[in-house]
């Protein structure tokens, strides 16, 4: 019962120490605090659910998720070509689906995700939301292909090195249609050059 207490002592602290800490900021409205993306980790490194490694590579795989939707909306909104448009509807659907394959996974494993992206990823979508048009069309097709690119590389190591064997299956399961994801990007920008 004492380390079952323990736990929860510890998961309360990981929780609420953010709040605290940005609470002692006072007036100071530059003061940093975690996004979502460090709250999760620190949640998950305190509870330890699964292995770091592990962890670490569904935190970051929930937040580039949530990026790749989102800009997938702003896509169907920005852009002029129709070919971006369509691929920004392709990245709602298909990550949309990863993104709920792998909440339920997280959840069956008590693994914290987070609720929204990630500093970096939030600051591609503001940036991307601000163009629209031809800039647009260029600026994400472009932001596609590099991203899928880390992606790709991302996922292929955790499908060869994490010790979850779920999180393990899942990136493996999830690389073809990151690939097919580069492809398409690939060809729309070849496509883009050419207008």
């Amino acid at each position: 019962m004492k380390h079952v207490l323990n736990k929860w002592n510890t998961l309360l602290l990981a929780v609420l120490l953010p709040f605290a800490l940005q609470s002692c900021g006072g007036g100071n409205t530059n003061a940093s605090h975690d996004d979502s993306v460090d709250s999760a980790k620190d949640v998950n490194e305190a509870m330890a659910p699964v292995d770091n490694e592990s962890s670490d590579f569904a935190v970051k795989a929930a937040s580039g998720g949530m990026m790749e939707v989102e800009l997938g909306k702003v896509a169907q909104q920005n852009a002029s070509s129709p070919r971006v448009k369509a691929f920004g509807q392709m990245m709602v659907q298909d990550h949309s689906k990863a993104n709920e394959e792998l909440k339920s996974l997280a959840s069956a494993k008590n693994v914290t995700l987070p609720d929204s992206a990630g500093e970096d990823h939030s600051k591609h979508i503001q940036d991307l939301s601000k163009k629209t048009g031809k800039d647009f069309d260029k600026a994400y097709i472009d932001m596609m292909v590099d991203d899928h690119n880390e992606d790709i590389d991302m996922f292929d190591k955790a499908s060869k090195d994490l010790k979850d064997a779920d999180l393990k299956a899942f990136a493996t399961n999830t690389l073809p249609t990151l690939r097919a994801h580069l492809d398409s990007a690939k060809a729309v920008q070849e496509s883009l050059k050419k207008r």
